[in-house]
């Protein structure tokens, strides 16, 4: 990381430079035979309010107190490991890309499985990990980013999204201003979490050079692999008396 560097950025102008962009045809071309990985947004733990993000330099990443960008496509992602997880991006026991249906053992319905429950893991927590994967993509850019809100975020973004919604607007036809703020469980312990507004709203031009490179993105979403950050079995924290899952202190 970036040593002793803050930054904030802006999206305060176009997104028409996606507009004769195709990712599945620049894909099939620039990157036959090689492993698709998209670059990442990170979150920290224990109450930090600033973002890790990829910097200009690919062995280097900067630290930002706020961002802007269009939300292409998010989903669910849940993660089951039998054993203790230990790093790496191998593939869980049980996963599910949609939230609805695990495959592995032991798949089935995740709302009903047992490993789905609050108190299956330590702390009061869940054994299969929820997370929501956010496909984003920055002004000046045209591949997306990916950032991974842990538990603790995800009712945050359930309200902006549904703050859209209710005023007929798609997630992927605004500027979406991201941020991070400390907040703590009623036992006092300190995590990180996301939060969102709108910064602009996205002009007519804008939404149909963008709305193409969605749908290619939600197509390809499912094929996306699990990654660390989505993965992790660190113990951590539920707030007994909301149920909430929190980052544990670092």
């Amino acid at each position: 990381m970036s040593n002793n560097k803050e930054l904030i950025i802006s999206n305060q102008g176009g997104f028409l430079q996606v507009a004769n962009f195709n990712m599945s045809e620049t894909i099939a071309e620039e990157l036959a035979g090689l492993d698709l990985t998209f670059d990442r947004i990170k979150i920290p733990s224990g109450g930090g309010t600033v973002y890790e993000v990829p910097g200009e330099d690919s062995d280097e990443s900067d630290t930002v107190k706020e961002f802007s960008a269009v939300i292409l496509h998010h989903h669910p992602v849940f993660s089951y490991y039998k054993e203790k997880y230990t790093g790496g991006s191998n593939p869980p026991d049980c996963g599910s890309m949609e939230g609805i249906s695990g495959v592995g053992n032991p798949g089935g319905n995740c709302t009903r499985c047992p490993l789905n429950q609050f108190g299956s893991a330590e702390n009061n927590g869940k054994a299969c990990k929820n997370r929501r994967r956010i496909y984003l993509l920055r002004e000046g850019e045209v591949f997306p980013l990916i950032l991974s809100l842990p538990t603790g975020s995800i009712k945050e973004f359930t309200k902006y999204i549904q703050r859209l919604v209710s005023k007929s607007k798609k997630s992927y036809g605004v500027v979406t201003k991201f941020a991070l703020k400390k907040a703590s469980s009623n036992s006092g312990i300190a995590f990180s979490q996301a939060t969102f507004s709108i910064d602009r709203v996205l002009t007519d031009e804008e939404i149909a050079a963008i709305r193409p490179l969605s749908e290619q993105v939600k197509a390809m979403s499912q094929k996306v692999g699990y990654e660390v950050d989505e993965t992790s079995q660190a113990v951590v924290n539920v707030d007994p008396k909301t149920g909430e899952v929190i980052e544990p202190l670092q």
